[in-house]
């Protein structure tokens, strides 16, 4: 098995599930960890016909890329075509992050979402990885390439990825994948907008929540478009929305994601 489908395959009882390490030891957990094997672990409990509609991810404290992480799956809601759960994600009894996640039959009904024309060509582009260090992402199964756009004025991060490992032919799991790989510096065009970046650390940065409402299927092993802007930024904290856009166009999920981005403290003169 690939290390991107080793890290996503949680295993439990039914109510408590382990999610693998991702590491390298002493780094802290890439937050798409949390939001793939969250997503993963709640479905885990729900009957396979009803598919995730609506993720919502808050980051209450750091975890340790070197260590596994407990999952705690709350049965929130059982009916005849939907379901909720909550999940809690805890290391050494310390709760990390907290997550409801929604599930729902597929039922017939109008659609629309669909891009007729797709900015650029991802094969044009330069393989360039995520905007900034990951150490724990297994980046040799993980295409990542950027197309940031300051056309109109406005800031577009562009964010072009596809998985290069073979993936089974199951929808779920293409959910999770896309789940955990849109968490990647998501925050950082919050920053870019004042000619920031995460990497550079003049900030103090990282994700406070995250949510994603997912339309339809992902297919994570072709190329999907990461399109993301800040419409709004105060208070120390910005905010980014984006859409997941397949290669034929189709928006397949939506998102948004809080974020911290405060000035760093400069130290007292002597």
């Amino acid at each position: 098995m690939s290390a991107l489908l080793a890290l996503l395959d949680v295993h439990g009882d039914g109510t408590t599930w382990v999610g693998p390490a991702s590491g390298p030891e002493g780094k802290r957990a890439f937050g798409g960890q949390f939001m793939g094997q969250s997503l993963a672990a709640a479905a885990r409990t729900v009957a396979p016909q009803k598919q995730p509609t609506s993720m919502h991810l808050q980051f209450l404290r750091g975890g340790e890329a070197g260590d596994a992480v407990d999952y705690a799956v709350t049965d929130v809601f059982d009916g005849r075509t939907a379901a909720a759960r909550r999940v809690d994600a805890t290391q050494a009894g310390r709760l990390l992050t907290t997550a409801t996640v929604s599930f729902a039959a597929p039922m017939a009904g109008p659609e629309h979402g669909r891009r007729d024309v797709m900015p650029g060509d991802p094969e044009a582009l330069p393989r360039t990885g995520p905007a900034g260090p990951a150490p724990s992402m297994p980046l040799d199964e993980i295409d990542i390439r950027l197309d940031d756009d300051r056309s109109t004025g406005e800031f577009v991060r562009r964010l072009w990825w596809r998985v290069t490992v073979p993936v089974p032919d199951d929808a779920l799991l293409h959910t999770v994948i896309a789940a955990y790989v849109c968490d990647v510096y998501m925050i950082d065009p919050a920053l870019a907008v004042h000619g920031h970046s995460m990497v550079a650390r003049t900030h103090r940065s990282g994700t406070t929540d995250s949510s994603i409402w997912f339309h339809r299927r992902v297919h994570a092993d072709r190329w999907n478009l990461l399109e993301t802007r800040s419409p709004a930024a105060a208070r120390g904290r910005g905010v980014i929305t984006g859409s997941l856009i397949g290669s034929d166009g189709v928006i397949t999920a939506t998102l948004a994601q809080e974020g911290l981005i405060a000035e760093r403290e400069q130290p007292a003169a002597d």
